[in-house]
């Protein structure tokens, strides 16, 4: 049946909102993981944001969410003739978004451009409300249609017109639709141009600003964080009609690279980080710059009803082990046609099956194991205690040394029955894979990953996180109970060299004198590992407890000017 056309005028959620949650808040992500048809995300910070924007529609909260359309999404992941990786792009078509009617203009580079907003309705796919804006219209000259065609594009202007669309263009967007929000949250600092639209709406005072504002910050080192000549982002009309001066002024900034996450600490009210750890590591790195707002965090977590396999869950809650085994078996074997089907290769459901599954970027050592050439060789040739190991994931299109590690790892599988590579790293291989993971392997060199999502959505599949102590992992794991986690040491006092050497070492020693002899000696303590996992991922990393959290922690939080913190030259200044 065809539901009644959308009023964009004064629009609502179109559900009823829990009182608890009605505090308006618009939420803006470069890119969101709500669901496989949807390609508009690269990794984690969209995984983040799609189980954000389902919990929030799970508690009917007054909720909306503001991105991109990105015609050609992230990229394709497919082969070359070698099985080596290729970069492919391939336009998107939609036929469950509306066109809400509204076109607008926002400038950008000092010149027009046309923005026309789309729209997800919640009943598609079971989320909060999303719009979803692009520049690929006949109005725009090419140069403007190109801003929305590519997530993160390489090049360096277009890319700080994404940033000015998704900010501009979502905070005028709102105006259009008459929202109102009370809250603007930025998800990552891609969106702080909104900031700037803000402050000239607000007659250019910056405390109307921090009002409204919140921040979540994701990258745990300094030079992760986007920095970008001020004149390059004055040029491109990034601080919507503030001079160069005017922006140092009021961000603070005293040279000429503009640091987008010091601005958006310094607009915002309050601001979080992704775990207790990456808070921690956040305060620490922001602490020597003054009039930056309060760091709290929020650890990220991952929708449990989209995620979790119920079945396997049904079985542990009744105490059926022969289901509950037969159950885990099953979702491996349809895995494995998978890895047959991409590779060529059998996968057997009776071994024990490890996976190093995510975004490919070099601090996640996606390789590791494979760089002592002995050890690894013993692990896939063990007889007594047999492995699998599948690797997937899909680096940055133009980070070079990631896709040479991904093409190194194809041809090393090459020469194995027992390894493989996919492509396709999606919503829906992700979930295959930790359905098909006994092992959900994660060798961050610690603390670079804030919070590292997979290994939660693994748990809530029935796979033992074996990891680094970094991110989300040391509020979870209980070593020897429902996980396994190299025993940290201080990893500032080492080289990266002694760093990887000993995070190597533990986890041979840990594979092969704990895990593999109790899944394959004792398989009931194992499954009883699976089972703590899976039952303190459900609560704990339900992103229903984190969306609650954001409305406790930030969204209703009382703003208060003196919270600020200052450097100890400014306090001698007041």
């Amino acid at each position: 049946k065809k539901r009644a056309q959308m009023n964009f005028q004064s629009f609502k959620v179109p559900y009823p909102v829990n009182e608890r949650y009605e505090k308006r808040v618009a939420y803006f992500s470069m890119e969101f993981a709500i669901h496989q048809p949807l390609k508009i995300y690269s990794g984690g910070l969209g995984f983040l944001s799609g189980s954000h924007l389902r919990s929030a529609y799970e508690l009917r909260q007054n909720l909306v969410g503001i991105g991109i359309l990105w015609k050609y999404g992230y990229y394709d992941q497919t082969r070359n003739q070698d099985q080596t990786l290729q970069v492919t792009w391939m336009e998107k078509i939609y036929s469950f978004l509306e066109d809400t009617g509204i076109q607008f203009q926002i400038t950008i580079h000092e010149h027009p451009v046309w923005v026309k907003a789309m729209y997800l309705p919640p009943h598609v796919f079971n989320s909060a409300p999303l719009f979803l804006l692009t520049t690929d219209v006949a109005e725009n000259d090419y140069i403007s249609q190109t801003i929305t065609h590519r997530l993160y594009d390489a090049n360096v202007a277009t890319k700080v017109a994404q940033f000015i669309l998704l900010g501009v263009g979502g905070a005028k967007l709102l105006d259009e639709i008459g929202f109102k929000p009370e809250v603007y949250h930025l998800n990552e600092a891609h969106g702080l141009p909104a900031a700037f639209y803000l402050y000239n709406k607000f007659n250019r005072n910056i405390e109307e600003v921090r009002k409204r504002l919140v921040f979540t910050t994701h990258t745990p080192e300094e030079a992760g964080n986007e920095k970008h000549d001020i004149y390059l982002c004055h040029k491109m009309s990034y601080f919507c009609g503030l001079s160069v001066e005017e922006t140092k002024h009021v961000t603070g900034m005293t040279d000429d690279q503009f640091n987008h996450s010091l601005a958006a600490l310094r607009f915002a009210r309050v601001a979080n980080g992704v775990s207790k750890l990456h808070g921690e590591v956040s305060r620490h790195m922001w602490g020597k710059y003054d009039n930056i707002c309060p760091i709290l965090s929020v650890t990220n977590a991952q929708n449990w009803r989209y995620w979790a396999d119920k079945q396997l869950y049904r079985a542990r809650e009744e105490g059926n082990d022969l289901a509950f085994d037969d159950r885990k078996k099953w979702m491996k074997k349809r895995a494995f046609e998978i890895v047959a089907d991409q590779t060529g290769k059998i996968f057997d459901p009776n071994v024990f099956t490890i996976v190093w599954a995510r975004r490919f970027a070099g601090y996640k050592r996606a390789g590791l194991i494979t760089t002592d050439k002995e050890r690894f060789e013993a692990l896939v040739n063990n007889t007594k205690y047999p492995v699998q190991i599948i690797w997937a994931g899909k680096p940055y299109p133009v980070d070079y040394p990631a896709i040479s590690e991904f093409n190194h790892l194809v041809h090393l599988s090459k020469n194995y029955r027992n390894v493989a590579v996919l492509i396709g790293y999606e919503l829906a291989l992700s979930k295959r894979l930790k359905q098909a993971a006994d092992c959900w392997l994660n060798n961050p060199r610690v603390p670079r990953e804030a919070s590292g999502t997979s290994g939660m959505t693994a748990a809530m599949n029935g796979a033992v996180n074996f990891s680094t102590n970094d991110g989300w992992i040391p509020e979870f794991i209980h070593h020897g109970n429902n996980g396994f986690v190299v025993p940290p040491i201080d990893y500032s006092k080492v080289s990266v060299q002694e760093q990887d050497q000993y995070d190597l070492d533990k986890i041979y020693e840990l594979l092969n004198k704990q895990i593999l002899p109790l899944y394959y000696d004792d398989y009931n303590t194992w499954r009883q590992i699976v089972k703590n996992g899976m039952r303190d991922v459900m609560v704990q990393f339900d992103s229903n407890r984190m969306a609650e959290e954001y409305y406790e922690l930030l969204y209703n939080r009382a703003y208060s000017p003196a919270e600020r913190r200052h450097a100890v030259a400014g306090d001698l200044a007041h």
